[in-house]
């Protein structure tokens, strides 16, 4: 039996248009291995802890390894108003480069940066630290230009996921507070 899907909204469409890539089967599932892409997909930086509490939250009560999209969809439109797995800001990425460079040379080894990204925080696999790699170092010297690699990795779309939650949180308390008003008159 197809449940319904209600999309009220341009941030659930999204969610969805997003969900239904990754639904191979045109049945509105998705394995729970592809959470974190979806997720990635739509412009969220999730952690795997986070990736593992929405499969958890959302899989089917069947544990069979799926999502399916009336569980996803709810959870992850409350996740993003609140904006959890939010891109850090280009500032506070270049902030960190600065603690990892201290006389300020602007440029990191590979052997020095990679041991950290396998080693600090919620370790990268070896294939992450590959991709990453081959984006970040200059191959004239070798090194990794951080401020140069930072620009290349931050975009923030117009129109982020982020941004039309706090445009739906603004029309609804807009809404809210029009129809107190609009009480008050009687």
């Amino acid at each position: 039996m197809e449940l319904p899907i209600q999309i009220s909204n341009e941030l659930e469409k999204r969610i969805s248009d997003a969900f239904c890539i990754f639904d191979h089967h045109g049945d509105k599932t998705i394995d729970v291995r592809e959470v974190g892409t979806v997720l990635r997909f739509l412009g969220c930086v999730p952690t795997e802890q986070e990736i593992n509490e929405i499969i958890t939250a959302t899989e089917t009560e069947d544990s069979s390894g799926e999502v399916h999209l009336t569980k996803f969809l709810p959870h992850v439109t409350q996740l993003l108003a609140e904006h959890k797995m939010e891109p850090a800001e280009p500032e506070k990425l270049l902030e960190a480069f600065h603690v990892l460079d201290p006389e300020n040379r602007g440029t990191l080894t590979r052997e020095y940066f990679g041991k950290l990204m396998m080693e600090e925080g919620e370790p990268f696999t070896q294939e992450e630290l590959d991709e990453m790699m081959a984006v970040a170092i200059d191959p004239l010297t070798g090194l990794i230009p951080y401020e140069f690699y930072l620009n290349q990795l931050m975009h923030r779309p117009k129109n982020s996921i982020y941004d039309i939650a706090d445009k739906i949180k603004v029309e609804a308390q807009q809404k809210a507070t029009g129809t107190r008003q609009s009480m008050r008159k009687f």
